[in-house]
């Protein structure tokens, strides 16, 4: 099986720790449309005819185009069609990221005519002041009712996205944020803790004391309450960032961090075939142009032994399903294993990682600092 993810690079405003390639921009939409059509079809052959199982449009806020043109897009990824073309079905997970100002009652109502069957809402907070610092365009009452037009529309697979360790937040006020989102009765929450990327206008902000810091400190104390309150109210933490009820987790993420295929489209988009990975050029009219022009839109990486490996560790140690050995070894052989082995001891010693029955996992402290534990891991080519 494999996935499709489209990158959506438009939106009302930029939110101040954004690092997505996006732009508060209405200018050029009908021609990226074109130029996405188009590279739909410079791209059939990239998955070599695996059937897809996921489609997932993100952005940018793709939920400011009506569901009409996003079926459209849709219906193009549908053939079947001759020549190893991907063929994806509309029986499969299709996700729709949305902001929460965006679900009126016409869109939610188009939606019914479409094949998108779970939806990512970018809530952040329900708190409105933590809205406006993050230059939000939604309150936190737009959130509250996108959910809920969802629900009655008879959606039921919704997720939230929540951002922890915001400096105007509290943590009782973050103990309120998901409190509100527990008594949504949703199947599933992403969390990601506030950081502060370079070029964002936060990264300036407080580079010119215009905004505090992000506190470290602030940030372990409010992700261990969210782990805390997801498994009192019967949320399994099936990835670092990612929580959801038995049953509700979100196939196209959790085929990224398994290592099955997808293919990215759309300015920026990612996509990896299990050989190697490429990259969409980060530009708007670059991509349309090229695209036009039929001139090479993206640069690509053929991937050696040891950054699979390092992939690999990465990926599945942040989730419930551990790393594991036996796979490690059909993979990339006694060698590597006997590394990673060696190497991973120090750090179960040091309460980070632990091991059953040759998987190993993140400890509760392991999840606080996974990136590192994964380094460490690392083959350093």
């Amino acid at each position: 099986m494999a996935g499709i993810y489209i990158h959506i690079p438009f939106c009302k405003r930029k939110c101040h720790y954004c690092n997505f390639f996006s732009l508060a921009s209405n200018k050029n939409r009908p021609e990226f449309l074109n130029a996405l059509k188009n590279e739909i079809t410079l791209t059939r052959n990239y998955l070599s005819g695996e059937p897809v199982n996921t489609i997932y449009f993100g952005g940018g806020t793709p939920s400011l185009f009506r569901p009409e043109i996003l079926q459209g897009i849709l219906e193009m990824l549908t053939p079947p069609r001759e020549g190893g073309e991907y063929q994806a079905s509309p029986l499969g997970e299709i996700t729709l990221e949305i902001n929460p100002d965006d679900a009126t009652d016409a869109f939610v109502a188009e939606l019914k005519h479409t094949w998108f069957n779970r939806f990512s809402i970018g809530v952040q907070s329900f708190l409105n002041k933590d809205l406006v610092w993050l230059n939000r365009s939604h309150t936190a009452d737009h959130a509250i009712r996108a959910v809920r037009k969802l629900q009655d529309a008879g959606y039921g697979n919704i997720g939230i996205d929540l951002i922890y360790g915001i400096p105007s937040s509290s943590h009782d006020q973050w103990k309120k944020n998901l409190e509100i989102a527990f008594s949504l009765d949703v199947p599933h929450i992403s969390a990601y803790a506030l950081t502060v990327e370079s070029g964002t206008p936060l990264a300036w902000m407080i580079s010119k004391k215009r905004s505090v810091g992000v506190d470290d400190e602030s940030q372990v104390t409010q992700f261990r309450l969210l782990m805390d309150m997801a498994r009192d109210h019967g949320f399994l933490q099936y990835e670092i960032s990612n929580f959801a009820k038995y049953g509700w987790f979100a196939i196209h993420n959790t085929n990224y961090w398994k290592g099955i295929p997808y293919l990215g489209l759309g300015p920026s988009a990612h996509s990896y075939n299990g050989k190697s990975r490429r990259w969409n050029i980060s530009s708007l009219t670059k991509y349309i142009d090229r695209i036009n022009s039929g001139l090479s839109f993206h640069e690509e990486e053929i991937l050696t032994p040891e950054q699979k490996y390092n992939e690999y560790v990465m990926t599945s140690l942040r989730t419930m399903w551990g790393c594991n050995t036996q796979k490690m070894i059909d993979d990339f052989g006694f060698t590597i294993y006997d590394f990673f082995r060696k190497t991973a001891l120090p750090l179960i010693g040091r309460g980070l990682l632990k091991e059953d029955s040759g998987v190993y996992f993140l400890t509760e402290d392991g999840k606080l600092f996974a990136d590192g534990v994964a380094a460490e891991l690392f083959l350093v080519a």
